[in-house]
C-alpha cells in the first residue's frame, strides 16, 4: 500500500509539474524549423533554450501554453519562399502576420492545415501565381489581406463562402476576369483596387466605396451612390485611406503634419505602389508583376525602427502611423503618446522636440540608454531616427504617471486617493531606479529630467523612471522656460551641463511633492509663482507643524514620524548647494530605512535629535547630518 501511494504521488508530481511546465514543443520546433530554412534581414530571439510562449518575438500562445496560435512577424527581411511543412504545422494557428517582407513564390499548397485561421496578413511581399482555389479550408477567416503582392488568375469564388469574412483586400495584384458573386453580409471592407478585373460589379458589393475598384475595367449596372458599410472598420488598405489615416495620425501624433506627413506619403508610395514620380495618383504599369516600391522593404520596414536585443515587440513604423493615438503628456523634450496597435498591444511613444544632434549621436545615446536593464528603470524598447522625426518607444504602464495619480481633481468618482503604502513604494523604487542610472557608463551617467510625470508603477507596484537620457540631445532652452519647471536644481543655467548632483535636487522635489501633493511650482496669479521647495522651507520655520504634509495622509495612523523622516530627505536632497546633497545610494539607504523595525523615538520637527542639526540651516538651504 505504502509503494503504491509513492508511485501515485510521483506521477501525481510529474503531471503538475509538466502543467506548470508546459511548452508547446512540437509547434515551437516547426517555428525553428521556419526560421532556420528562410533568410531574415532582421534579428530574431528565437532561441530553443528559451520559452516560446514567454520570450520569443512574435509569438502568442493560448492560456494553457499548450499550442501557439499567433504569429506576427511583419518587416523581419524574410526573403524567399516559405519553407513546406513548417508554419503548416501549427495547426491551432489563428493569426498569421508575415506582411511587409521580401517572401516570394505561392502560397504554400500545406497552408490548407491551418484551419483555425481567423486572419491572414500576407500583404506587401512578392508573392506570385492564383490564389488558392478553395478558401473553405479557412471556414473561420474574418481578415484576409493580400494586397501590393503579384497574385494573378481569378478571385476565387469559394470566397464567397467565408461566412465570418469582415475584411478582404486584394488591391495592387495582377488579378483578372470577373469579381465572382460575392454574397457576404458579414464584409465591412473590400479594396480590389489596381488589378486587371473586368466584368460588372456585383450587385452585393456596390455598397461599398468606388475606390474599392479603382484600377480595374469594371462597370456597374444601376449605380448606387457608395455608402459606407456599417458596423466597425476594419483597417482599409486602399491609398486615399492610408494617406487619409496617416494624415490625421500625423496630426495627433505631434501637432505638426510635416514630419509624419511625409512619413505617411513614403509609406503609402512604399505600400500602395500607386503614386507617380510627381506625386500624382496613377494608375500602375500592368503586366510586370508586383508593383515596384519606392524604397526597398527591408530598408522601409526593417530599418524605420530600430528594436533591441531581448525586445519582444513585432511592429514597424506603418503599424505606429496606423495606431490610434492619445496624448499622456507634453513635456520639455517633447510629447508622449499612447498608441494602440491592431493586435491590442499597447505602447508608449515620445515623440521628441528640438533634437539637434547627427544620426549618429543621437544612436549611440540610444544604445547606452538601452542597455541599463533594472527593473525600477522604464526599459527603451525601440526608436526612430529621420531627419524630421525622433520617436522613441517604451512598454506602456496602464497605472499612469505618478503626477496624474497625484493631481487628479479630488473629488472625482474615478480617483483613488495615494495612500501613504503607495507613496513609500514610489519614492522606493524611483530613488533605487535613480541610483541605478548614477552607476552607469563609469558613475557618470546623469538622469536630467526628473520630474513626477516621468515616473510610473511599475508592475511591483514600485516607482519606474523613465525618460531616460534626452537632457543632452536637446538645444538649450530659455532660462525662463527652465525656471518654470520647478524641478531643476538653482545651479543648473544649460539643461546640456548637468550633474548627479541636479538629479538629487529633482529627486527632493518629488518626495517633497509626494509628501504635501503640491506641484512643484503654483502660480498665485499674474507673475507670482510659488516654489515647492520654498514653500515647505517657510512652513517648516514657521510653523513646525504638520500643516505641510498632504491632507489626505492624516487620515492613516501612526505614519507621522515616517513622513517627518522623508521629508527631512527631501530637504537634505533639495539643499541649495550641491556638496550639501547626499549621493542617491545614500538616499536610498535613507528612504528604505523609513519602514525599518525601530523600538525608539524617531526625530520629530520640533525636537530634533541628538547629534543631528535641524533641518533648516539657513534660508533656502537643508541639511540633515547624523
Amino acid at each position: 500500500m505504502g509503494v503504491k501511494f509513492i508511485l501515485l504521488a510521483i506521477f501525481l508530481l510529474e503531471t503538475v509539474s509538466l502543467l506548470v511546465n508546459s511548452e508547446p514543443v512540437e509547434d515551437k520546433q516547426a517555428l525553428l524549423d521556419f526560421v532556420e530554412n528562410i533568410f531574415h534581414g532582421r534579428p530574431i530571439n528565437w532561441d530553443a533554450n528559451s520559452s516560446v510562449c514567454s520570450n520569443w518575438t512574435g509569438v502568442t500562445c493560448d492560456a494553457d501554453n499548450l499550442r501557439v496560435i499567433a504569429v506576427r512577424l511583419p518587416g523581419f527581411g524574410f526573403l524567399g519562399p516559405i519553407p513546406s511543412n513548417t508554419l503548416s504545422r501549427l495547426s491551432a494557428l489563428e493569426i498569421l502576420s508575415l506582411r511587409s517582407n521580401a517572401i516570394s513564390g505561392p502560397i504554400p499548397s500545406d497552408f490548407s492545415n491551418l484551419g483555425n485561421l481567423t486572419a491572414l496578413y500576407l500583404q506587401s511581399n512578392d508573392f506570385v501565381g492564383p490564389l488558392p482555389l478553395d478558401f473553405t479550408v479557412w471556414n473561420n477567416l474574418a481578415i484576409i489581406n493580400l494586397s501590393n503582392n503579384g497574385f494573378n488568375g481569378s478571385i476565387p469564388s469559394s470566397i464567397g463562402n467565408l461566412t465570418h469574412l469582415t475584411a478582404l483586400y486584394l488591391a495592387n495584384n495582377s488579378l483578372s476576369g470577373e469579381i465572382p458573386y460575392l454574397n457576404l453580409p458579414t464584409l465591412q471592407a473590400i479594396d480590389l483596387s489596381n488589378n486587371d478585373l473586368t466584368g460588372t460589379v456585383p450587385r452585393s458589393l456596390q455598397r461599398f466605396p468606388s475606390s474599392a475598384f479603382l484600377g480595374n475595367n469594371l462597370t456597374t449596372d444601376n449605380p448606387v451612390p457608395p455608402l459606407p458599410p456599417t458596423g466597425a472598420q476594419p483597417q482599409p488598405s486602399n491609398k486615399s485611406t492610408k494617406l487619409s489615416e496617416s494624415a490625421i495620425l500625423g496630426i495627433v501624433i505631434g501637432g505638426s503634419a510635416l514630419g509624419f506627413g511625409l512619413i505617411a506619403i513614403l509609406m503609402v508610395v512604399c505600400y500602395s505602389g500607386k503614386e507617380g514620380d510627381n506625386g500624382v495618383a496613377a494608375k500602375p504599369k500592368k503586366k510586370e508583376g508586383p508593383v515596384k516600391k519606392a524604397v526597398s522593404r527591408n530598408q522601409d520596414a526593417s530599418e524605420s525602427l530600430v528594436f533591441f536585443e531581448g525586445c519582444s515587440y513585432a511592429f514597424d513604423l506603418e503599424d505606429l502611423l496606423r495606431a490610434s493615438a492619445e496624448v499622456l503628456g507634453k513635456g520639455t523634450f517633447g510629447t508622449t503618446y499612447k498608441a494602440s496597435l491592431e493586435d491590442t498591444m499597447t505602447v508608449v511613444v515620445k515623440r521628441l522636440k528640438e533634437v539637434s544632434v547627427a544620426k549618429r549621436e543621437f544612436e549611440q545615446e540610444m544604445e547606452v540608454v538601452a542597455k541599463i536593464r533594472h527593473q525600477n528603470v522604464a526599459a527603451l524598447k525601440a526608436y526612430y531616427y529621420s531627419k524630421d522625426e525622433k520617436l522613441m518607444v517604451y512598454d506602456y504602464f496602464s497605472q499612469g504617471s505618478i503626477s496624474s495619480l497625484l493631481h487628479a481633481k479630488r473629488g472625482d468618482r474615478d480617483r483613488t486617493p495615494l495612500d501613504w503604502e503607495t507613496r513609500l513604494r514610489i519614492a522606493i523604487g524611483a530613488a533605487r531606479g535613480i541610483a541605478h542610472i548614477h552607476t552607469q557608463k563609469d558613475g557618470k551617467l546623469v538622469h536630467g529630467n526628473i520630474k513626477s510625470s516621468n515616473i510610473f508603477l511599475n508592475s511591483q507596484q514600485y516607482g519606474c523612471v523613465c525618460d531616460l537620457g534626452l537632457a543632452t540631445l536637446t538645444s538649450p532652452m530659455t532660462p525662463a522656460a527652465m525656471r518654470n519647471t520647478g524641478y531643476r536644481a538653482p545651479e543648473v543655467t544649460d539643461p546640456r551641463k548637468l550633474s548627479q548632483p541636479s538629479d538629487v535636487y529633482s529627486f527632493g522635489v518629488i518626495l517633497l511633492e509626494l509628501l504635501t501633493a503640491k506641484s512643484p511650482i503654483q502660480a498665485m496669479g499674474g507673475d507670482e509663482v510659488v516654489h515647492l521647495v520654498r514653500w515647505v522651507h517657510s512652513v517648516v520655520r514657521e510653523e513646525w507643524t504638520s500643516e505641510v504634509f498632504d491632507i489626505e495622509l492624516l487620515r492613516y495612523p501612526n505614519i507621522e514620524e515616517e513622513m517627518v523622516e522623508m521629508l527631512q530627505i527631501g530637504l537634505a536632497c533639495a539643499s541649495r548647494m550641491p556638496e550639501q546633497r547626499p549621493k542617491m545610494s545614500d538616499v536610498v539607504r535613507r528612504v528604505e530605512d523609513i519602514r525599518r523595525v525601530n523600538t525608539g523615538n524617531r526625530p520629530s520637527l520640533e525636537t530634533p535629535s541628538e547629534g543631528s542639526t535641524p533641518i533648516v540651516t539657513e534660508a533656502g538651504s537643508s541639511s540633515v547630518h547624523k
